[in-house]
């Protein structure tokens, strides 16, 4: 998947000008290129749920792959992970996404990249930006880290 994902960041990159951190505690209303317009398919009504994948089901493999097809995302149980480490990984994407926008831009994506800062890589083909900013890391998050904060990288 790596290489199809390269590929589409090479043939469709994102302007760098386009990557402007916002501020969401201070917007007091939202800006034209992140207002979306309302759907006539979407009703308060209407209750969405996100995949849910049991590693502990035979066909988790199988499943996981439809639930990205569909959704793009999946809930995961019966991981094994300990909790504590879930609540240190949650600590440092805290810490991470709080670092000041300054900081964030010293490893943003280069236009035809996938890894680094930016906007999430599926932006390119909506026609509005999307309420979040990202990390995409591929490969070790350690030598990720260790590139765009070789002083500061320690804990990632």
């Amino acid at each position: 998947m790596t290489t199809a994902l390269s590929q589409v960041c090479r043939e469709n990159p994102i302007n760098r000008h386009h990557i402007i951190p916002l501020d969401f505690n201070s917007v007091m209303t939202v800006p034209d290129s992140h207002a979306w317009p309302k759907s006539d398919d979407f009703s308060s009504n209407h209750r969405l749920t996100i995949p849910i994948v049991d590693l502990k089901d035979p066909n988790a493999v199988k499943l996981a792959g439809q639930a990205c097809e569909t959704w793009g995302a999946f809930q995961v149980i019966n991981h094994a992970i300990p909790f504590n480490l879930l609540e240190e990984v949650e600590s440092e994407t805290q810490r991470l996404f709080s670092l000041s926008a300054e900081t964030k831009l010293k490893a943003l994506s280069e236009p035809e990249g996938a890894t680094g800062y930016g906007l999430p890589l599926i932006s390119k083909f909506f026609p509005k930006y999307m309420w979040n900013e990202g990390f995409t890391i591929m490969g070790s998050p350690a030598d990720h880290a260790r590139v765009h904060w070789p002083n500061d990288n320690a804990r990632f």
